[in-house]
């Protein structure tokens, strides 16, 4: 697949904001770098909203960004050089298929992400891992909202989900996600590529939300629907600075906020649903 790469010039913290905007837009990864973030964009998506995006945000933040084609490639040797093992202490290591095993933990995924997104490395993604460790998981039917590589619905298996149901909007994602199950040996997470309305499952004794906060804000009442009452409810991708308006809604969709967790300029938020 050909792409184009955004580079984007900021200091850490205004890239983490750019980040947390555009993951709305149809950009389907993002890299750190030492000057800011590259962002990319699959030429088949079109230039027009992302680069009307980023001009708009130009008006809020102080970045400067140019961009580059990127013919088809070996997106593997990509990732290769540029994607470490990333370690939860002792409980859980993601790596891909070409590093070496990683003695030490309790759990060890073999994520390979091509270009979709949630390796681990990003402070969402580590902090959902470090929480499911204290999640109520084993002989659960669990959601994962959003799942990228589907980095957060594998190990939900591994942790003894019974069953789990993982949905992303992204074509790219829901392919990642199953290349990752078969490379787990993982069999029972059913994954689907569409929105919400595209999930099969009711009454979930858990869902893992690891998008960005407009997308959260949005389904929570559906979201809601689709729990058993008392169920929980992990949502990440939320800015801290955020905190306040998510909890808010989240209340308003029948939940209470229970534990939060914070990494970088990142927040994450586990919730339970009252129960009626």
């Amino acid at each position: 697949m050909d792409y184009w790469k955004y580079i984007l010039r900021a200091n850490p913290e205004t890239s983490e904001i750019l980040v947390a905007y555009l993951v709305e837009a149809p950009f389907d990864t993002f890299e750190e770098t030492e000057s800011g973030v590259n962002a990319y964009l699959p030429a088949s998506a079109g230039q027009t909203e992302a680069e009307r995006q980023l001009t708009a945000l130009q008006q809020q933040f102080d970045f400067a960004w140019d961009k580059s084609f990127l013919p088809g490639q070996n997106w593997n040797e990509i990732w290769e050089s540029n994607f470490p093992p990333v370690v939860v202490g002792d409980f859980c290591a993601v790596r891909a298929d070409f590093h070496e095993p990683i003695r030490g933990v309790r759990h060890e995924l073999i994520i390979n992400p091509k270009m979709a997104f949630g390796t681990g490395h990003h402070e969402t993604t580590w902090q959902c891992i470090a929480a499911m460790e204290y999640l109520p998981l084993k002989g659960e039917k669990i959601f994962d909202f959003g799942c990228g590589t589907g980095v957060l619905a594998i190990l939900a298996s591994k942790l003894g989900a019974a069953e789990v149901e993982a949905v992303d909007i992204e074509e790219e994602s829901y392919r990642n996600t199953l290349e990752n199950c078969a490379v787990n040996e993982v069999t029972n997470v059913t994954a689907r590529c569409g929105t919400l309305a595209a999930v099969q499952g009711r009454d979930f004794d858990g869902i893992l939300a690891n998008i960005n906060r407009n997308v959260i804000l949005d389904s929570l009442p559906a979201l809601s629907g689709l729990l058993k009452p008392g169920g929980w409810l992990l949502v990440s991708g939320i800015l801290i600075r955020d905190e306040e308006v998510v909890t808010e809604a989240a209340a308003k969709a029948g939940f209470e906020k229970r534990k939060r967790t914070e990494r970088g300029n990142w927040l994450c938020v586990e919730f339970r649903k009252v129960s009626n």
